[in-house]
């Protein structure tokens, strides 16, 4: 039985993805920063030394790929191990086998090894033993060992540009025609192709694959729109809600609302809303920065937020986009200051800091009967004076603009309007965020 199951796997063809896969770095698509003329992995394989090397990036930009040219380049046999199937006796192997041969050690996944595991791969490495080569879609200050960490060269491989996207499905269509395939694109398809692909050239080359199912050795067959969009329609966009994926998009979210775009607010929003991501943790967001990014410039945006949080307790998806947008669109559009957020952290710092600061008879809790024989009075009541203030002694030390400073712009906003008021009343200048040091 053995035999039948090895006949079938030998006969059964590799992945299209595996047999457009470039050899050398020359054909390596993207990426031009690390293997470029003159970019690091390229002299790294000009001098036949890796060391201990992390690449670091999405699915789809070339990882194994690059490893694999890479050690071509050096002219190195290449292993490869997978913490799915191998464990340290494998490592073992390898490391028996390297004193014999110029081994490169391509382990892919590696934050799937336990920290025993990449303690001792890293042993190997600075023994000189093996050079090794490790992949991982996870932020390697995350979801590696430090000690690996500080150890390694870590290099981030980007997303492939659309344009770069074409160029792989150009290849593609090659080890098509290698196996008496005509696929061709429409000039449409093949940009939309590239555009679709969200920066993986494996899920464009997959993609490819599928539709070229329906062709037929000695007749054509064209890919046009509606063959890509119905592709991709069973393709959807990537998104890891635990991974730098999640916490990038929700970043630029996020600072696309401080930065008044509202346009980017929505398109990246809309990311969101298409990854299914839980409509209360993107309502939180917006409420949070409703206070932190807006606060005293709009008032109002705190109370949208807040409702638009009630809201998508009671209505999902696809309602809930609507309320997600407008609060979130209030936020962008609204004028901006951080003066609540920064003069909390600024009070808090000087609280941890000390020493505290006493406080003073006038702002004692007066109200039981004895509490002016232990000294506890002086309090002035604001409103019995018509200004609706009494200069008096609040927090004896904390000086004017240490910790508030108004973040008023000159525009029609609730910020402008009480410094305005204020420095009527008291005859002093509020203290600005510009008027620091």
């Amino acid at each position: 039985m053995s035999d039948l199951f090895g006949s079938a796997s030998d006969r059964r063809r590799k992945p299209l993805a595996h047999e457009a896969r470039p050899a050398t770095l020359d054909e390596v698509v993207g990426q031009t920063h690390l293997v470029g003329p003159g970019a690091p992995l390229r002299l790294d394989a000009e001098s036949g030394s890796f060391g201990c090397i992390i690449l670091y990036g999405p699915s789809g930009t070339g990882k194994t790929t690059l490893a694999l040219a890479l050690g071509a380049a050096a002219g190195k046999e290449f292993r490869v191990l997978h913490p799915a199937e191998h464990g340290v006796p494998d490592i073992k192997k390898v490391a028996e086998e390297a004193r014999f041969h110029d081994i490169l050690l391509f382990i892919d996944e590696i934050h799937r090894f336990s920290s025993a595991q990449q303690d001792y791969l890293l042993k190997l490495t600075e023994e000189g033993t093996v050079d090794l080569i490790g992949a991982t879609t996870g932020n390697p200050y995350f979801v590696l060992t430090k000690a690996l960490v500080s150890r390694a060269t870590i290099y981030k491989l980007e997303p492939h540009s659309p344009a770069e996207v074409e160029r792989v499905v150009a290849r593609a269509f090659a080890a098509l025609a290698a196996r008496g395939l005509d696929v061709s694109a429409t000039p449409t398809a093949l940009r939309m192709m590239g555009a679709r692909a969200s920066g993986d050239a494996r899920r464009a080359v997959n993609v490819v694959e599928r539709m070229a199912k329906a062709a037929r050795p000695g007749t054509p067959l064209v890919i046009d729109d509606a063959m890509v969009e119905v592709a991709y329609a069973a393709s959807p966009v990537p998104y890891d809600r635990s991974g730098d994926d999640h916490y990038d998009v929700v970043s630029a979210f996020v600072k696309s609302m401080r930065g008044s775009d509202p346009d980017a607010t929505l398109y990246w929003l809309a990311r969101l809303v298409h990854a299914g991501e839980d409509p209360r943790y993107i309502a939180r967001r917006i409420l949070v920065h409703a206070s932190e990014d807006v606060g005293l410039a709009d008032p109002t945006a705190i109370q949208v937020a807040v409702a638009a949080l009630a809201a998508v307790e009671h209505v999902g998806y696809p309602e809930a986009r609507i309320t997600l947008a407008h609060a979130a669109l209030h936020v962008a559009r609204a004028p901006k200051s951080n003066s609540a957020y920064r003069g909390i952290a600024l009070a808090l710092a000087e609280v941890e800091r000390g020493p505290l600061v006493p406080v003073p008879p006038n702002m004692r809790d007066a109200h039981y009967a004895g509490a002016a024989k232990l000294g506890n009075a002086g309090y002035a009541f604001p409103h019995d004076d018509p200004r609706g203030w009494v200069r008096q002694p609040h927090a004896p030390g904390v000086r004017p603009g240490q910790f508030y400073q108004s973040d008023a712009r000159g525009g029609a906003t609730f910020e402008d309007r009480a410094d305005a008021h204020w420095e009527r009343v008291t005859g002093r200048p509020q203290p600005r965020t510009w008027d620091k040091g």
